[in-house]
């Protein structure tokens, strides 16, 4: 076991974190990095809450919207281990609001443009191939899910709620036939309601946070870490999830979430897609738990099975029309996160499996088992579009190596 990330190269990060804080990009930024298990390195800058000072520091709670996706999908992993669900299942089986689905037609300018169409897979829901999508992506549906704000929010209801709005619609293509981010890893969530008979809350406790020590994840922000809350800024002038968003304001930080009002703070909604908050030392946990072939909660198999490259090219392959949280080309998708295929073609420096997944706040993770590193990074800015960061990160790290 050799440690080969150079502590001076790792050093630039440093500078790197301050000047996007410097610079108002960001209110605060953190970042952890294990090799082989080890701490090799660790850094905070800014503060958590400008009108406090709060700094931005180890015990920071943030949002972490879509590093939510991949702990459901191991969730529903372990309940394929068991024998209790096939992935090649319809979606029809646990949600009957989904049986005799239809999708728009090619080219529809309307909803009411459909036609008959095959019910999603509980894989075509995993990897983002289920004809589903998301409010800020373009298109017909999305902008109906935008008129409607579905968008599986905190305050949203619940679970049930919105999953029935969504099944009220139409799909945005037939499943199969491309790839686009949706909140299909959100109706995952309520598959595994109905298959545990619990509330996801409780099965994110009890099969991973609990077993993992991560005591400051749920939902809703614990009462132990109130006071470690971050708040939440962007730089648009208009929707902070509007990730194709171009209308910058005045003010670089806006303030659209505080964490004295969030609705975080009492979840309705357990959004398995994108409701968790979470400390940078509690993710740190799972993504070693990843990259250690699953400690227990599901087998190595399993792991790398979840690891692996679930399409049949790389993502920019499959026609996508929709957001994505990392490169298209030259990266594929596995069971809840990207899978990098070909380091040159995304052109960000990498290992070739190199596994993560982001947030709409800007956090980011990712494991890379070639060398035997897990990084996370943290902060609470929206969109995550607004900078390069997570390529830039990434070309640190791995400039690092000696």
């Amino acid at each position: 076991m050799t440690l080969n990330l150079d502590k001076g190269r790792l050093a630039r990060i440093t500078p790197w974190a301050a000047s996007y804080v410097e610079q108002r990009k960001f209110a605060g930024l953190s970042v952890l990095i294990r090799q082989h298990g080890i701490e090799v390195f660790f850094d905070s800058h800014g503060v958590r809450d400008i009108e406090t000072g709060a700094p931005f520091a180890r015990d920071t709670v943030a949002r972490i919207y879509s590093m939510t996706k991949p702990i459901t999908s191991l969730i529903l992993m372990m309940l394929v281990e068991e024998g209790k669900v096939h992935l090649d299942a319809p979606l029809s089986r646990f949600l009957p609001g989904f049986e005799n689905c239809r999708a728009l037609v090619p080219g529809a300018t309307t909803i009411d443009q459909t036609e008959p169409c095959a019910t999603p897979t509980l894989h075509q829901l995993l990897t983002h191939r289920s004809g589903l999508s998301y409010p800020f992506n373009p298109g017909v549906l999305a902008q109906v899910m935008a008129d409607q704000d579905l968008l599986f929010k905190p305050n949203a209801g619940t679970l049930t709620t919105q999953c029935d709005a969504l099944a009220a619609l139409p799909l945005a293509f037939a499943p199969g036939a491309r790839w686009e981010y949706s909140v299909g890893i959100d109706v995952i969530g309520r598959v595994i309601e109905v298959m545990t008979g619990q509330p996801l809350d409780q099965v994110f406790a009890t099969r991973v946070l609990d077993p993992l020590g991560m005591h400051d994840t749920a939902f809703s922000v614990p009462e132990h870490v109130r006071d470690h809350f971050a708040a939440l800024y962007t730089p648009l002038a208009g929707n902070a999830m509007d990730l194709n968003g171009a209308d910058t304001g005045d003010d670089p930080l806006r303030l659209v979430d505080a964490s004295t009002t969030s609705p975080f703070l009492d979840a309705t909604c357990y959004s398995g897609g994108g409701g968790l908050v979470s400390t940078i030392d509690d993710y740190m946990r799972f993504a070693e738990a990843l990259r250690l072939g699953g400690q227990g909660l599901v087998s190595p198999s399993t792991v790398q099975f979840m690891l692996s490259n679930h399409l049949p090219g790389d993502i920019a392959s499959l026609g996508p029309a929709s957001f994505a949280e990392q490169p298209m080309e030259g990266v594929g998708f596995g069971i809840g996160g990207a899978v990098v295929l070909d380091p040159a073609r995304s052109r960000v420096p990498g290992s070739v499996g190199d596994f993560s997944w982001g947030g709409m706040a800007s956090t980011f993770f990712w494991i890379d088992r070639v060398h035997d590193i897990s990084v996370v990074m943290f902060t609470q800015l929206s969109p995550s579009s607004s900078y390069p960061v997570r390529a830039e990160l990434k070309a640190l790290v791995q400039g690092a190596l000696m």
